[in-house]
């Protein structure tokens, strides 16, 4: 009738609530059981990660940060000691040593590592170029190796200041022999050589995955345009590949930082620590000085200087880098 007012239809029915409680029935505390049950097979496949992650992960930094505040010796009951291991971490001379070596090696090889790993990549990224894989497989071999008895024993061979097979080169050439493992210069150089030579496979293939990002067409209006390869390679190649460059160096850092197989076994930390790393000396007051507490506060510093040299490498590098601002990063 016209008369007759009538509500208005709703487009579409509305939803109907997920699930309606049944207090009076208990649904209210039988629904999650139902739901556990109706995915029980689901949480069964995953339940295997989760234990293990908390058993092999979750676990061992509960305990290592309550180990940092005791006094422990690996043998009977850990002692209280407060925040004891943290002041006389403030007075350990050997340990911010250790960090001083950490940032001097990154300085000796990481530019060079970096600068080495682009050019490689850029010429097995090239057309011109036979047998890239071949060639890529060589190189990302070393990476394979590099933290192995057999590579620093390798290493060894070549750097011994009588007998090895570097100085015996330089004797051919004239030049004298070089104390490579007991200087402590030259020491640090040579973490640095048996760093670079392993690592420099893995940052190769991260340039290159970069440089095979990076649309050929651009390269392709600048060669008409009149660009040469090298004008090319410093206004367009390097800019776009920014973004995986700080990648690398920021892995450069962490991965400084944190070296422990190459000093340990090349040089065992000397001479007079000079390539003693943060993570040596970690391994040294656990096993060597049984102070297991002290090593696990040592740990934690470690770590939270990592995360600020981490956090200001990104906001003063990656920040201003436009290709984030144009993400709205």
């Amino acid at each position: 009738m016209r008369g007759t007012l009538t509500s208005p239809q709703p487009l579409h029915e509305p939803t109907p609530p997920a699930a309606v409680p049944d207090t009076a029935a208990g649904g209210l505390v039988r629904l999650p059981a139902r739901r556990l049950w109706r995915h029980r097979y689901a949480y069964l496949f995953v339940a295997p990660f989760f234990i293990l992650f908390a058993i092999f992960f979750l676990y061992p930094i509960g305990y290592s940060f309550w180990l940092s505040f005791r006094d422990w010796s690996l043998v009977g009951p850990a002692r209280n000691v407060g925040l004891q291991n943290y002041r006389d971490l403030l007075h350990d001379q050997i340990f911010w040593q250790s960090m001083t070596n950490a940032g001097l090696l990154f300085l000796i090889y990481v530019p060079a590592m970096t600068f080495l790993a682009l050019v490689l990549a850029v010429l097995l990224n090239s057309r011109y170029v036979r047998l890239q894989g071949v060639f890529r497989t060589i190189i990302f071999l070393p990476y394979v190796m590099s933290g192995t008895v057999a590579a620093a024993f390798t290493f060894q061979l070549l750097l011994d200041q009588n007998a090895g097979y570097a100085n015996r080169l330089l004797h051919f050439i004239g030049v004298s022999p070089v104390p490579w493992l007991t200087d402590i210069w030259w020491s640090r150089v040579s973490v640095g050589l048996l760093v670079l030579w392993g690592w420099l496979g893995y940052n190769m293939l991260i340039m290159l995955a970069g440089l095979q990002a990076i649309p050929p067409e651009l390269s392709e209006a600048a060669r008409v345009d009149g660009a040469g390869p090298v004008r090319i390679f410093f206004k367009i190649t390097v800019p776009l590949l920014r973004p995986v460059l700080v990648f690398a160096v920021t892995l450069s850092i962490i991965g400084t930082f944190s070296l422990f197989t190459e000093p340990f076994l090349l040089t065992q930390g000397g001479p007079a620590n000079a390539t003693t790393t943060p993570v040596v000396q970690i391994w040294n007051n656990t096993f060597s000085y049984l102070r297991v507490g002290y090593s696990a506060a040592m740990s934690y510093v470690f770590l939270a200087i990592i995360v600020v040299l981490a956090l200001a490498q990104y906001f003063l590098v990656s920040r201003r880098d436009p290709y984030y601002e144009k993400r709205g990063r």
